[in-house]
């Protein structure tokens, strides 16, 4: 997964957010920015996943090599970079957080203790055959090709420069008439077969914003059933703005590859152990970051721009 100031990427899918704006005292004073999410909690995605898997889970040590094969070690690591968009995400600067900021934010998402809770989930949950199963495909050249690329793209600068040239790579293949386009899309499909994600972004930032209010940060105008409903007003508009921010994302990050390594990854993906594995990484990821953002709402309130503490 990669995370911008302005968008989530995970692995082959990324979620550019649209700001909207409503108003709300906050310190100092600002408007209280919110990006489109959807309404479903984490919980209950994490109970649809796990209930699938035996109770016979993979020793740690496997687990751990499984990060590293498959990549997910990195797109873990890669969630630090969404603590830069903590306050604007609040409608705030970084520098109303005084100078401790940055420390701050690297303690609250520090990688070790991101993939220590990686770890522990996946200890208890990751069944060993749908381990063996993408293990096994990953360890291929294609796979560990694949790796490589979504690794670099997890880890890349200038965000804006990547999404712009997504879209110039998929408006070039839609007016050539590609086949490509139609892999891509079967792509992003296959790794969010269950349609997920929308709600899950949805329910980490609603536990944001939540977290801040109560700690103080914001004055939010809307209890939590009010925000849910106003958020669900835009499922529509924010489910195409992923898709499109997805398929330019893949388009950029794939651009190396034949159609045909593509296809290959395509089916590789639609296959069922793999379609578990993808469901319950996503849920993994998307706990980390949601449990991430709430402790770090809960320490944003003791940081002040007047002082270094």
């Amino acid at each position: 997964m990669i995370i911008t100031r302005n968008s989530i990427v995970w692995s082959r899918k990324t979620i550019t957010f649209h700001a909207m704006t409503y108003p709300c005292t906050a310190r100092p004073r600002a408007r209280f920015s919110i990006r489109p999410v959807v309404t479903a909690a984490l919980a209950g995605l994490f109970a649809l996943v796990t209930i699938a898997w035996p109770l016979q889970a993979a020793e740690r040590d496997r687990v751990e090599a499984f990060l590293n094969v498959t990549g997910f070690d990195v797109a873990l690591d890669s969630i630090a970079l969404s603590a830069e968009s903590a306050p604007a995400m609040l409608g705030l600067d970084e520098d109303a957080f005084g100078a401790d900021w940055n420390r701050v934010a690297d303690d609250v998402f520090d990688t070790a203790f991101m993939r220590e809770m990686a770890l522990d989930i996946l200890e208890a949950t990751l069944e060993e055959g749908p381990l063996n199963h993408a293990a096994a495909f990953y360890a291929t050249d294609l796979g560990q090709r694949l790796v490589v690329a979504e690794n670099a793209a997890h880890m890349a600068g200038d965000d804006a420069a990547r999404e712009a040239e997504g879209r110039r790579i998929v408006a070039d293949l839609v007016r050539e008439g590609s086949e490509r386009v139609e892999i891509l899309q079967r792509m992003n499909s296959a790794i969010d077969s269950s349609g997920h994600t929308l709600r899950a972004l949805q329910e980490i930032q609603i536990r944001f914003l939540l977290a801040a209010s109560a700690a103080g940060i914001i004055d939010m105008p809307l209890d939590d059933t009010e925000l849910r409903a106003m958020i669900r007003e835009q499922e529509g508009e924010m489910r195409r703005a992923l898709q499109r921010s997805a398929l330019a994302g893949a388009a950029w990050t794939y651009r190396a590859f034949s159609d045909d390594d593509l296809r290959r990854y395509a089916e590789a993906l639609e296959q069922p152990d793999m379609q578990l594995v993808y469901e319950l990484l996503n849920a993994v990821q998307f706990e980390i970051m949601a449990n991430r953002f709430e402790v770090l709402a809960a320490r944003m309130a003791d940081l002040h721009p007047e002082q270094d503490i």
